[in-house]
């Protein structure tokens, strides 16, 4: 079953007296409960496709689909409920709230989300379970390394239960190592909660961790394997 279907997406951005197409009449599915690698070198378009997937920006010309509901033309309101509902964010500096424990920030993103809390505090401890981190839900960014601030965001990003995970290029400032754990970490989320999840990388070490990748080149997808 398709999850995201997207048809003849393009975007573009002035900068000065120029425009500049940065998305060019993308077409492609992504099957749900899939891990999928969105690759391409840096300016191919990857972050501008993951925010118009996350509903985060709107292409000029095209559609997308969550679920069979076509998201580009949903009100705020409604991109507002769809994002606490369905989609949860990994970004590469992890924006964690620096003076929040890493149960505060998973907490604080559940009672945005509606969780009351009997349930946030359950949710949080699974979660932190689940990215091996329950041991150091009393302690804030400052106090981790970088690998256990990237599973505490991946903890928030999935707290929720969304159907769709989108992180952009999460691995980019750990090392090999760290990043391999992190990646693994998506895999066993798959496998475990059942999210489809599309993850921006460079990395092309990870590719056969991935249940499909998308070529990116000049903001055009020029196929999936």
């Amino acid at each position: 079953m398709n999850i995201i279907e997207v048809k003849n997406v393009f975007r573009g951005f002035n900068t000065g007296s120029q425009r500049v197409e940065v998305l060019k009449d993308n077409n492609f599915t992504i099957t749900q409960g899939t891990f999928n690698l969105l690759m391409g070198p840096s300016g191919s378009g990857k972050t501008t496709l993951l925010n118009i997937l996350g509903t985060l920006d709107i292409p000029d010309k095209g559609k997308v689909f969550i679920e069979s509901e076509e998201i580009t033309s949903l009100s705020e309101r409604k991109k507002d409920r769809l994002r606490k509902s369905k989609i949860g964010y990994i970004f590469q500096s992890v924006a964690l709230i620096s003076n929040m424990t890493a149960y505060e920030n998973i907490d604080f993103f559940l009672r945005i989300s509606g969780y009351n809390y009997k349930e946030r505090r359950k949710r949080i401890e699974e979660c932190l379970d689940f990215v091996g981190l329950r041991k150091r839900m009393k302690h804030k960014p400052i106090e981790m390394s970088g690998g256990e601030q990237q599973r505490v965001a991946i903890a928030r990003a999935f707290s929720h239960k969304p159907a769709i995970i989108l992180a952009d290029e999460p691995t980019a400032e750990l090392d090999t190592v760290t990043g391999l754990k992190v990646v693994q970490l998506f895999k066993d989320m798959v496998k475990k909660e059942g999210v489809t999840i599309v993850m921006c990388t460079h990395d092309r070490s990870i590719v056969e961790l991935a249940d499909n990748i998308l070529e990116m080149e000049d903001g055009v997808i020029l196929g999936g394997r």
